[in-house]
């Protein structure tokens, strides 16, 4: 049997990855097809390099830093949230410290330890430091290692901008003639691998996974496309 080794990640290492990781694949999912819908739509109404490339860039733009600020505020309510909970847990380790004492060994009773041992696992983490048992087992919070926006902002900032480039360089670059299809083939094949690859970091099935997601990808394209060519035709 495979030792595990000191550089392999476990619990919430291992579950913070993961999250992470399947935050980035959602991002780029998020900029392929927002910026696959927004190119494919203005190429239904015009052929135009700059005016593609115009409405691509604007669209990368605007959503990574959408992206970016929706992010940081909603790691930094998450974050302000973990040192309000740390505090108030602080504050009443100092004022309560025998009751917050028969709590841990309560919590640590239901995680299948009998009395005593629970009780004498609760003095000892307490004795060591009692604010990080505290945090680990009651809140579920490891204080050295609490959410981060910036990082959490920067990651979905680029996440995005990875994504939305596969549309507006397909579209783009090519002949005239062969823009529509080389951007529909090339959105497609990254929906297949974005979704495969969040249906397995979320343990899901794979198939209805790429099945959810090139469906949706195509139904985009195919309303704004469709949108575009009418408002082409009449002269918008």
């Amino acid at each position: 049997m495979t030792q595990p080794t000191h550089d392999e990640a476990h619990g919430g290492a291992l579950g913070s990855r993961l999250n992470w990781l399947r935050a980035a694949v959602l991002g780029a999912n998020d900029g392929i097809i927002s910026t696959a819908g927004l190119v494919v739509g203005v190429a239904g109404a015009t052929d135009d390099r700059s005016a593609l490339l115009t409405a691509g860039l604007a669209g990368l733009l605007a959503g990574s830093m959408s992206m970016a600020a929706g992010e940081y505020v909603s790691v930094s309510t998450q974050r302000d949230s973990e040192l309000a909970a740390l505090a108030l847990e602080k504050r009443e380790l100092k004022e309560q410290p025998e009751a917050e004492l028969d709590e841990l060994t309560e919590l640590l009773e239901q995680r299948g330890l009998t009395r005593d041992v629970a009780r004498e696992a609760a003095g000892q983490l307490t004795e060591r430091d009692a604010l990080r048992a505290h945090a680990r087992v009651e809140l579920g919070i490891d204080p050295d290692d609490l959410t981060n926006p910036w990082h959490a902002a920067w990651a979905s900032f680029f996440a995005f901008t990875a994504g939305a480039l596969l549309p507006l360089l397909a579209m783009v670059l090519p002949p005239a003639d062969w823009r529509l299809g080389v951007t529909v083939v090339s959105v497609l094949a990254a929906l297949v691998l974005t979704g495969w690859s969040s249906a397995r970091l979320g343990g899901a099935d794979t198939g209805r996974a790429v099945l959810r997601n090139v469906a949706g990808g195509a139904l985009a394209m195919a309303v704004t496309y469709a949108v575009g060519a009418l408002l082409g035709a009449a002269g918008v």
